[in-house]
C-alpha cells in the first residue's frame, strides 16, 4: 500500500517511517528538509522523499494514489512567534486534510497529543475526555484546534476513515539532541544530565507525567494504518513518572520545588530568550491528565515494549552522548548524505 507520511523526518515521523517500511509498504516521506541520499542508494530505498511545507505547498499531487495519509508534521519553535507555528500547525493541518479529501484518500491518521486534553480529574481518562487543552500554551491551543478540525472533517467526509492518535511524551535516543535543543536550548549541556553530576534533583510539586518510546508509538500508528479502526487512541507506557521515579532515574535525592516558583523562573528565562520553552507550556505539563490506554490494547492489540522510564532513560542517554539521526531535524550536525547501507528505510542513526 502507498502511504504518504507528512512530517516523516522528525522524532515520531522517523520511527513511523521505519516501522511502515519494515512492514513492506511503499512510503512517500514528506518533509520541509529531506535527507540527502547518495545516487547509488536512491534506487534501493523503500522510501521516496518529497520536500513540502504544510503552510504553503500543494499536497494534492503528492497524495494522489495514496491508500493512507499519515500526518505527523508539527512545528514547535519559535515560541516567540505564535503566528508562524499557527500557520504551520493549525492552518497547515487544515490544508493537509483538504488536500487528502480532494485527492480521494480513503484514510487519514494523524497525531494529536495528551496536551490536547483538558485538565484531568485525578484518575485515568479515556478518549472521551474533553480536548479543550490544559493551558493557553500555543502547543496546547493548536492541538485542541486540530481536534476541532478533525471533528468537522469527519462530519463533512464520512467516507474517509479518520484516526487520531494521542500520545504521551515521546522519547527515543536518536531524537535526544534535537529535543534538548527544542525545549531546553543551548544553555543545558548534555553532560549536566549525567547522574554523576546530579546529587539533588529539584522537582516541581505535583509533577506527574506519562511517556512512550517512539518505537512503541510507531507500532500503534502502523497498526492504525493497517486495521479498519477509526476515532481516537491514547498511547502511553504503563508507568507514571513522578518525583520518586525521576529521582531514581538520576540516583539523586528529590527536592520538592513550589510549582509557582518553577514557573516564574521559567517565564523569566523565556522572556530573556534564554530558554525556548515558555511558562504556559509548563502550566500544560502540570495540568495534563493521566491517560488510559485500554482502547489501544483492545482494538489495536497494542502493548508497550518499553516502560516510560526506559523511554526517558533512552532520551537522557542520547542527550549525554549527543546522539542523533541523519534525518535533518534530528541530526546534531545537520549535514551529511545517507550511505547505501542506510537506505532500506531511508533512516540512519548515529551513536
Amino acid at each position: 500500500m502507498k502511504i504518504v507520511i507528512v512530517g516523516a523526518s522528525g522524532n515520531i515521523g522517523s520511527a513511523v517511517t521505519r516501522e511502515l517500511a519494515d512492514r513492506g509498504h511503499e512510503i512517500v516521506g514528506v518533509a520541509r528538509r529531506t535527507p540527502d541520499v547518495l545516487p547509488a542508494a536512491a534506487g534501493l530505498a523503500s522510501v521516496s522523499w518529497v520536500s513540502a511545507d504544510t503552510a504553503t505547498s500543494d499536497f494534492e499531487p503528492i497524495f494522489a494514489g495514496a491508500g493512507v495519509v499519515v500526518h505527523l508534521a508539527w512545528l514547535f519553535q519559535p515560541t516567540h512567534d505564535p503566528d508562524l507555528t499557527w500557520a504551520a500547525n493549525a492552518v497547515g493541518t487544515r490544508r493537509v486534510l483538504d488536500a487528502a479529501a480532494r485527492a480521494g484518500v480513503p484514510a487519514v491518521v494523524t497525531t494529536s497529543s495528551v496536551a490536547a486534553y483538558s485538565p484531568g480529574p485525578g484518575g485515568l481518562v479515556d478518549e472521551s475526555w474533553p480536548t479543550n487543552g490544559p493551558s493557553s500554551a500555543a502547543y496546547s491551543r493548536e492541538k485542541a484546534y486540530v481536534e476541532r478540525l478533525l471533528d468537522v472533517f469527519e462530519l463533512e467526509h464520512p467516507q474517509t476513515r479518520v484516526v487520531r492518535i494521542r500520545p504521551a511524551f515521546v522519547f527515543q535516543r536518536s531524537a535526544a539532541t534535537a529535543q534538548r535543543r527544542i525545549f531546553a536550548g543551548p544553555l543545558l549541556p548534555g553532560r549536566l544530565l549525567d547522574p554523576r553530576y546530579v546529587p539533588v534533583l529539584p522537582v516541581p510539586k505535583g509533577l506527574r507525567m506519562q511517556a512512550v518510546h517512539a518505537g512503541d508509538l510507531a507500532r500503534a500508528i502502523a497498526t492504525a494504518v493497517e486495521r479498519p479502526v477509526h476515532g481516537a487512541f491514547n498511547i502511553a507506557a504503563d508507568d507514571i513518572l513522578d518525583a520518586a521515579a525521576l529521582a531514581d532515574i538520576f540516583d539523586a535525592r528529590p527536592v520538592t520545588v513550589p510549582a509557582r516558583l518553577a514557573r516564574t523562573a521559567l517565564d523569566l528565562a523565556w522572556r530573556a530568550h534564554l530558554v525556548p520553552a515558555p511558562a504556559d507550556l509548563f502550566d500544560a505539563l502540570m495540568r495534563i491528565p493521566m491517560m488510559s490506554t485500554a482502547r489501544a490494547r483492545d482494538e489495536l492489540d497494542w502493548r508497550p515494549r518499553h516502560t516510560g522510564r526506559e523511554a526517558l532513560e533512552a532520551f537522557l542517554d542520547g542527550v549525554r552522548h549527543g546522539a542523533g539521526s541523519r534525518m535533518p531535524p534530528l541530526d546534531p550536525a545537520t549535514s551529511g548524505p545517507m550511505r547505501v547501507e542506510e537506505v532500506r528505510t531511508g533512516v540512519g542513526s548515529r551513536p
